[in-house]
């Protein structure tokens, strides 16, 4: 099993900025990507960025040009740098970790698995 552990959020004007950070467990050969997720009230839960340990990098629309995704494969980390902040970005981002879907014997308990962290509350007030 992976835990993933979040930090960063808090509460931030509009235009500031903020980093968030995801330490994960386990062995980091393991996982095909890391992500942030997030779900504001009355929305659909956003995939707002991901990473493979390639450095193939996804974001979703509204978060292009302003969040920056990055990670360190060796600590099974995944960082966001959040800038130029909107209101409509308030949310509860959550760190996500993909396992892997085929790999050497010491990644089996990792297949096709999704990892989730507890979340960490970002409110941009205008």
């Amino acid at each position: 099993q992976v835990n993933l552990a979040e930090s960063g959020g808090g509460l931030v004007q509009v235009g500031d900025s903020l980093r968030l950070s995801c330490v994960g467990s386990g062995d980091p050969s393991c996982i095909a990507a890391m992500g942030w997720y997030r779900q504001a009230p009355g929305q659909e839960r956003e995939l707002v960025a991901q990473i493979t340990s390639s450095d193939s990098a996804y974001y979703a629309a509204s978060v292009k040009g302003r969040f920056t995704i990055s990670r360190d494969n060796a600590r099974n980390t995944v960082y966001l740098q959040m800038n130029s902040l909107k209101a409509e970005d308030t949310a509860v981002y959550s760190c996500h970790a993909a396992g892997i879907v085929a790999a050497a014997y010491q990644c089996r308990q990792y297949y096709g698995m999704d990892f989730w962290g507890e979340g960490t509350l970002v409110t941009v007030s205008s």
